[in-house]
């Protein structure tokens, strides 16, 4: 959304204010803070081998193969005049996109998000049956995004797709908040949280003629953690014209409990996502957020004179590991990653102990009413990764990929092991990447479990649901890798499920 309102559509970014932020933007905040998760002597606080050497910090990355598209990938049909914010998914052998429209055809009047999947990043995109896209999401008269629904961040933690968004419920300064929406499937939505905003604007500062709020959610799941990344103009840490980029995580996908916020220290627990907001990872406007095992790194792609800049951060935000890399090209509105369904990069289909592909998707030009449009993809590799350079390396780069084992079964990498999976539709319920060929790497990991179909599966109201492999309990994201798998969740306390040996997680 552009961050002042004006006439019948909320805010979007404000080209001249950008380019002004651009400008003073130094790629970073250029601090470096303390470990924020006190995990120490390792690499993102997995412990290092013997023999193995300390990670460097602000490594110069090599990048090639830039590419872009010839033309515009994905448009909205009817009378919608403007297409930008993408969330881009490789789910299940296709392209998946949503991103900010206007159909006159879907109520209420104001800003709608729309879908359409491809088979290429070149598109054309289309809706879910062909033709044009479909609007899924609008806003719910009465709710604080009574009018307008925009900027989703997509991600998908087991069977459930979370949709993390920007909603208002009118035009002229009316303050926009982050919403959530879940989904059995990315095209059905219904509200989380009672369809209450779950992060409001902190309202730390007032800014004169700035009256945005919080929205532009980025998200990611990472290590059993929500993390959102978003704008707020409000923020103590926001800049003279609201630039800024705050984060916050949680274990609970509404961020109802258990909330941290990152400041200056650190992720600091908070009672709720409304707080002091004293740090900002990036000035800047309109960004994505995603997790780069091959990297061990976050990024954080954000738009600057002369495209879409890469800045990394460790697994913790207390370091840059890598200096920042440059997808060059026309840019109009803020980009979007092309990711795995948890947020993650995709491993390049060449060589993955070496290359890593980041592809986005953004608004290119200014079209009817000012607004921007007509999306487009550009992208690089960034080569140098060295994601199979000793173990601890090699177990981040690979955490969460599926591939086929020797035996006919699905080999799932968690935790740095293998469980070997019998089905692959359980494989990819779990997994954050299912790959059609084993990869060379992962051979000398351990087995540590096998998953096979009818296994025990549990719930306990206060912990959620695992799968009982070898006596031992490893939690999975929900309940639907039970169903594929032909297992039936039997209810248990919260007393007898920490009464099991615990394994690790599955996902994430």
């Amino acid at each position: 959304m552009r961050l002042f309102r004006g006439g019948r559509r909320p805010a979007r970014v404000v080209v001249a204010l950008l380019a002004v932020g651009a400008l003073l933007m130094a790629c970073s905040d250029g601090h470096t803070q303390s470990q924020a998760d006190g995990k120490g002597g390792g690499i993102g606080g997995v412990q290092l081998t013997p023999g193995e050497k300390p990670r460097p910090m602000d490594v110069e990355l090599a990048t090639s193969d830039p590419r872009a598209g010839g033309g515009v990938v994905a448009a909205g049909d009817q009378d919608a005049v403007y297409n930008y914010g993408p969330t881009v998914m490789r789910d299940g052998g296709r392209l998946r996109m949503w991103w900010c429209s206007q159909y006159g055809s879907a109520p209420p009047p104001g800003d709608d998000i729309l879908y359409a999947q491809s088979p290429s990043l070149d598109g054309p995109f289309t809706g879910p049956s062909g033709g044009g896209p479909a609007a899924v999401f609008s806003g719910a008269p009465g709710g604080f995004d009574g009018m307008h629904t925009c900027d989703p961040s997509v991600i998908k933690v087991g069977s459930t797709y979370y949709m993390y968004y920007t909603g208002a419920a009118g035009d002229h300064a009316l303050g926009n908040s982050i919403g959530l929406a879940t989904s059995p499937d990315g095209l059905a939505w219904t509200r989380a949280a009672g369809g209450q905003p779950i992060i409001g604007p902190a309202h730390d500062v007032h800014r004169a003629n700035n009256v945005y709020g919080a929205g532009q959610p980025s998200a990611v799941y990472l290590d059993g953690w929500f993390y959102v990344l978003f704008t707020d103009t409000t923020a103590k840490a926001a800049g003279w014209n609201g630039a800024g980029q705050f984060l916050l995580r949680a274990k609970d996908a509404a961020f109802s409990q258990g909330v941290e916020t990152l400041g200056e220290q650190g992720f600091v627990p908070k009672p709720s996502t409304v707080s002091p907001r004293t740090r900002s990872l990036v000035d800047g406007f309109s960004t994505d957020l995603m997790w780069v095992g091959a990297l061990d790194a976050f990024v954080i792609a954000h738009e600057t004179d002369n495209g879409t800049t890469l800045t990394f951060w460790t697994r913790d935000f207390s370091a840059q590991p890598y200096r920042p890399a440059i997808i060059p090209g026309a840019w109009k509105e803020g980009p979007g990653l092309v990711r795995r369904p948890d947020g993650h990069a995709p491993l390049s289909s060449g060589d993955v102990c070496d290359r890593v592909p980041f592809d986005v998707v953004r608004a290119t030009i200014v079209g009817g009413a000012g607004a921007p449009t007509d999306l487009k993809h550009f992208g690089l590799d960034v080569r140098g990764s060295r994601a199979c350079d000793g173990d601890a390396r090699t177990r981040i780069a690979f955490e969460g990929v599926a591939m086929p084992s020797p035996q006919r079964t699905i080999d799932l990498v968690a935790d740095g092991k293998l469980v070997r999976v019998d089905r692959r539709s359980v494989a990819a319920a779990l997994a954050g990447e299912v790959l059609d060929q084993r990869l060379e790497p992962v051979g000398k990991f351990p087995q540590a479990a096998r998953l096979s179909a009818g296994a025990r599966m549990v719930h306990a109201p206060g912990r959620g649901v695992g799968v009982v492999l070898d006596g031992k309990l490893f939690a999975v994201p929900d309940a639907g890798a039970a169903a594929l798998n032909d297992s039936t969740v039997e209810e248990i306390s919260d007393q007898a499920w920490d009464g099991f040996p615990a394994g690790f997680p599955l996902a994430g």
